[in-house]
């Protein structure tokens, strides 16, 4: 269920709110497959199923990077700011993957405001999101983003 403001002022009175839990995505050796195509990394570890079987996770991974880009569309699924004209990515304060996202796993996220802070032009949001595999004992990610909105 995504929450929807209006203006800078709905999204402020949001910090420190739990933002929910996006829908399951799947994350398919097609995906990493054309992660690994414009990306250039192409290593054995992602791109060759049967090499990976035997390899330390026992089937192909996602790149760390390729779960971290995931995290834009399966946050906006969860906010959606309304009265702004610009909403960019800042950049990330922290990353970890704890746990690998083996082909055809499905992942979600869990997020939380941090903070809003503003900047010239708008505010500086915080978001604090978890990356969970389905099924994982330990997250796939841990993060800290930075987006801004400009008015």
């Amino acid at each position: 269920m995504s929450i929807t403001v209006n203006g800078l002022d709905e999204l402020r009175a949001l910090v420190g709110r739990d933002l929910g839990t996006s829908d399951w995505i799947e994350v398919t050796q097609e995906r990493i497959d054309t992660f690994a195509d414009a990306t250039g990394d192409h290593q054995w570890i992602h791109v060759d199923p049967e090499r990976a079987k035997a390899g330390p996770f026992g089937a192909p991974i996602a790149h760390g990077h390729l779960t971290l880009s995931l995290f834009i569309p399966l946050f906006t699924s969860l906010l959606d700011v309304e009265g702004v004209t610009t909403k960019v990515n800042y950049g990330l304060n922290k990353v970890r993957f704890p746990a690998p996202v083996k082909a055809g796993s499905r992942i979600r996220l869990a997020a939380r405001l941090a903070s809003v802070e503003d900047v010239p032009g708008g505010v500086q949001i915080a978001v604090d999101g978890t990356v969970e595999t389905d099924g994982g004992g330990k997250p796939a990610a841990v993060l800290q983003s930075l987006s801004r909105f400009y008015v």
